[in-house]
């Protein structure tokens, strides 16, 4: 669970900064020219006010070299500020953009490799704003807030020190207010570090609702749900307003008063410099008032650097608590090329997450290669949590899972989902062409001819040579272009060109219209020959030929047995079965 950024101790913060800086280890030297270019514009700062000094000496002095000098040296302070401004920003900005990108792209890496129980408890929404809002708000830490310290760091130390130089008791004075100034920085920062965290959370309600109201536009508009969602929305956004004003509100209001106390120490200086102290000339006491006005604008950014570096922290924290969750446990070494498919379960209980009441409980069930077993029974049976645990989707409680005699702990999980193919109901396709999501991921180098020869065994080709472009067809997010039925085939194609000799049916055949689904059923029944199949269907009328049907009630098997055998036991099948021909007789009678 992510922290709030309240409850985040100044020395954890101090930590979480230090581990975000160690993102800059890898452009070092970038990091130096961007400090050198700072210290050259500092440098030219220190110069204007000597200039000034120079400029009353030349308007006393008689000699027209003099009046020559000043012009000169204000083109090379303003040349050589240019420079400095122009080596720090071009420098830093290739390190901010190269931090975002190693922090995303590691991000985005680690969440490819989390276990499934992350992706349940977290909504998505928060993940994908993670990636896109918290990283920029980290890198402000990492690269602006550093621009902005060593910058204006540096100017205020060159001017310090000239003031110092010029006369160390005025500057002493000067400097009496810094404690004040100090209390101040510290008390905004706070409050701006706490704000942060809640435009973060906020940020992350906004991505929510528009991705639900985006990927359940149809349901939205079939319901009339157009006025919740915008009313959603707007109480997502009028937060997100809300807690932003207030961050403004408190820069806003940070500003001034730092003006006000540079203000009363500058008039004390002021005061001080014409009432005790004594310059040895005009010229001296214009330059140094001079230094003075040129740091008070660096003093009052340098304030901003530490709330700029706890805002980022607040970001920072959320990457790293996400980042610092473990990665699914891959601890097995046993590999080999194909298994036969031998499955079983053996004693096997599962709870998930935050629930008390078990998925499964003792569920016990062997299978022998190259077997159809069906999964019947109510939503909620544990059917899909069953055939997930093969997957290692979820690591179970009690029991072990085997395949052929090895547990499934013991495989190292790429080549145990190797094993395996899946298609669900809900059918997961990408915006890339038909050929494409058919050989996704390790099926990328699937020839032509395999993915249409799979494609043909599920019945799609028919369909996909209709399209503009035929295979090389873009089918848009989720598919969007192509009916349910078809997005069911591209699922179904994808599995059998994947050629596992374990399949797992979740429900495949449920978008299918009538004639579609004889053709698959056909395709299907073909295609598990000599594969070990575990069907997942609420329609019976689809799975009476298979070798066995495993009846599940509240996590557990209560029947087993053929088609034929447990209707003619009249127990939990028979009910099932004659519950569904009822509704199917009561429908064609509407």
């Amino acid at each position: 669970m992510t922290r709030k950024v309240s409850d985040i101790p100044e020395v954890s913060a101090w930590r979480i900064y230090q581990r975000l800086l160690r993102y800059l280890k890898p452009y070092v030297f970038w990091f130096a020219l961007s400090v050198l270019g700072y210290i050259i514009y500092a440098a030219a700062n220190v110069m204007y006010s000597h200039v000034m000094e120079k400029l009353v000496v030349a308007i006393e002095s008689e000699d027209p070299a003099a009046r020559w000098l000043v012009p000169l040296l204000i083109v090379g302070a303003t040349l050589m500020r240019g420079l400095g401004m122009f080596i720090g920003g071009y420098f830093m900005a290739k390190v901010a953009f190269n931090v975002v990108n190693d922090l995303r792209v590691q991000v985005f890496n680690h969440m490819t490799r989390l276990p499934v129980g992350v992706f349940d408890e977290k909504p998505s929404g928060h993940l994908i704003s993670l990636i896109t809002y918290n990283i920029n708000g980290v890198t402000v830490a990492a690269t602006d807030a550093l621009k902005k310290g060593i910058r204006e760091g540096a100017t205020v130390i060159g001017l310090l020190g000239w003031l110092f130089y010029l006369d160390w008791k005025l500057t002493l004075l000067f400097l009496s207010v810094a404690p004040i100034m100090g209390l101040l920085v510290t008390k905004v920062a706070k409050r701006l570090r706490r704000l942060s965290s809640k435009v973060q959370d906020s940020v992350g309600d906004i991505t929510q609702v528009s991705s639900e109201m985006i990927n359940g536009y149809q349901v939205m508009r079939t319901f009339g749900g157009e006025a919740y969602e915008q009313d959603r929305f707007m109480q997502a956004s009028k937060k997100n307003y809300a807690q932003n004003m207030k961050i403004i509100v408190t820069s806003a209001a940070n500003a001034p008063v730092m003006h006000l106390l540079i203000a009363v120490a500058m008039s004390l200086l002021i005061y001080a410099a014409l009432s005790f102290m004594q310059m040895d000339s005009t010229a001296a006491f214009i330059g140094y008032i001079t230094a003075v006005g040129l740091i008070v604008t660096p003093i009052r950014q340098l304030g901003e650097v530490a709330p700029m570096i706890l805002k980022g922290v607040a970001a920072a924290d959320s990457v790293f608590t996400l980042l610092d969750i473990s990665p699914e446990k891959d601890t097995g070494t046993y590999e080999t090329a194909r298994v036969k498919g031998e499955v079983d379960f053996n004693n096997v209980s599962f709870t998930y997450a935050n629930q008390e009441r078990p998925a499964l409980q003792r569920v016990s069930l062997s299978v022998r290669a190259g077997e159809v077993i069906a999964l019947v029974g109510k939503s909620g049976s544990g059917k899909s949590t069953l055939v997930s645990l093969l997957n290692r989707f979820h690591d179970i409680n009690e029991g072990d899972v085997l395949i052929d005699g090895v547990s499934v702990r013991d495989y190292r999980l790429d080549n145990l989902r190797s094993q395996i193919a899946l298609v669900n109901q809900n059918v997961t396709l990408f915006n890339n062409s038909v050929a494409g999501n058919i050989a996704y991921g390790s099926l990328q180098q699937a020839t032509p001819e395999a993915i249409r020869a799979a494609a043909d065994a599920a019945y799609a080709t028919e369909f996909i040579e209709k399209l503009p472009e035929g295979f090389d067809t873009v089918i848009g997010e989720s598919g969007a272009r192509l009916s349910g039925g078809q997005r069911q085939r591209l699922a179904i194609a994808r599995a059998l060109l994947k050629d596992a000799p374990i399949l797992i049916l979740d429900e495949a055949t449920s978008a299918l219209d009538n004639e579609s689904e004889h053709y698959i059923q056909a395709a299907l029944e073909r295609v598990m020959k000599g594969r070990t199949t575990f069907v997942i269907a609420h329609r019976l009328s689809t799975i009476e030929k298979a070798d066995r049907i495993i009846v599940m009630e509240q996590g557990e098997i209560v029947e087993q047995g053929t088609h034929a055998e447990l209707l003619a036991r009249h127990g939990h099948y028979a009910r099932l079965h004659a519950k569904e021909f009822d509704e199917l007789d009561s429908g064609f009678a509407t």
